[in-house]
């Protein structure tokens, strides 16, 4: 019994101390994001909404409410200027429709920007801001986006769409985890929260099930990361436990095993022309799978292969890197190589699930309002305060 009282007593404090802790850290980037969040809240309360009906584009084989754009790689072939497009790997063709994708980036923005405030400040006036772009966005008939993405990274002349689009939708998740965060407010329309969370029970039926979604659920590199990413965010969300198991399982015994040397590289990534990029990319996907589906009975950050693979492995690995680029032994990215690394959400999580002050030191010392739209959109978390709980 005395035994026992004991075990009792040690497990208690250590649960104090794991708290305290993580609100020191919660806390810490709270006051080095502070400023920053205030001001972009300020200039989110002005902007209205721009949902993808705002522009259209000709090649697209959709219709106003179908979220459009064009394989990044892929150019014009000099030999035949009206012909097929021609791929490029690694080199982004500047003449692509883009204006879907960066319409979406800035919806993210503005409710990342508007629920970080609100976690700061408690003021509704950032609820009520971000409940019309919501609207806008998900339960507006005139203006709403279809729920699925059968239009996106279309080639001409090759496809009018590929499960390889789907990765655009990652910009949707600091959406997601920003109404979260807002959900509990009085001034959060209620109706609009379940119009918003039917559409999502629709987008993930369509990842689940069509043809495009399947194709990049089993993709072999980032692109299957944040599949699992995207619908373990979105699941969270409507509470669909079955397929949040799913996606733990599929991180285990998938995503793990088979991305992650066992030096805790990423060989896939490693091989592209943007080795650097694609690598920080997919440990940032990673540690965010992490981050939403970790609970006390299936804590992903200490889960680890039968032969010592992890998300902890990972960051350790490329850690060193990010806190020094110079000492990156592999070829530099084609594209992009002096705009990275930037904060990114593997050493803020990373930090606070392992309590590690180094890595939050060189997270907090990084870039957290990067402008190049390159990097902006391979960067999954931009607003860590709305995710860390």
């Amino acid at each position: 019994m005395k035994n026992s009282r004991l075990y009792v007593l040690c497990f208690v404090l250590f649960m104090l101390c794991s708290f305290t802790a993580g609100n020191d850290i919660k806390k810490e980037v709270q006051d080095t994001l502070r400023t920053y969040i205030l001001k972009e809240a300020a200039w989110a309360l002005t902007q209205q909404p721009v949902t993808i009906t705002a522009e259209t584009s000709p090649r697209s084989a959709g219709g106003k409410h179908d979220f459009y754009s064009e394989g990044d790689y892929w150019w014009p072939d000099p030999n035949k200027p009206d012909g097929p497009y021609i791929q490029k790997d690694g080199l982004t063709n500047p003449q692509n429709f883009t204006a879907h994708r960066l319409a979406m980036i800035r919806f993210s923005r503005i409710i990342g920007a508007l629920a970080s405030a609100y976690k700061i400040t408690h003021d509704d006036k950032y609820v009520k801001q971000a409940a019309k772009h919501i609207k806008a966005w998900f339960t507006d008939t005139a203006t709403l986006m279809n729920p699925d993405l059968q239009y996106a990274q279309a080639i001409k002349g090759v496809a009018t769409g590929r499960g390889i689009g789907i990765i655009d939708t990652i910009q949707l998740m600091e959406v997601v985890q920003g109404i979260l965060a807002m959900e509990g407010s009085a001034a959060m329309d209620k109706q609009t929260v379940l119009g918003t969370k039917a559409w999502f029970s629709q987008y993930l039926q369509w990842l689940t099930t069509h043809p495009y979604g399947k194709d990049e659920m089993n993709a072999k590199n980032n692109h299957g990361t944040c599949w699992v990413m995207q619908v373990a965010c979105f699941a969270r969300f409507i509470h669909d436990q079955k397929l949040l198991a799913f996606c733990s399982d599929r991180y285990k015994q998938i995503l793990l095993p088979t991305q992650m040397a066992a030096d805790g590289s990423f060989p896939l990534e490693l091989k592209r022309t943007k080795p650097y990029g694609y690598s920080i990319f997919n440990l940032d996907a990673m540690a965010t799978i992490c981050n939403i589906l970790s609970t006390a009975n299936d804590n992903l950050w200490d889960y680890q292969t039968t032969d010592g693979r992890s998300i902890k492995k990972g960051i350790e690995f490329l850690y060193p890197y990010l806190k020094d680029k110079d000492k990156w032994p592999y070829p530099h990215d084609v594209m992009h190589w002096e705009s990275w690394p930037v904060a990114g959400p593997a050493l803020v999580f990373g930090a606070s699930a392992y309590q590690n002050n180094e890595w939050l030191a060189t997270w907090e010392k990084l870039d957290h309002d990067p402008q190049e739209a390159e990097i902006i959109r391979n960067l999954p978390v931009r607003h860590p305060l709305i995710w860390l709980n």
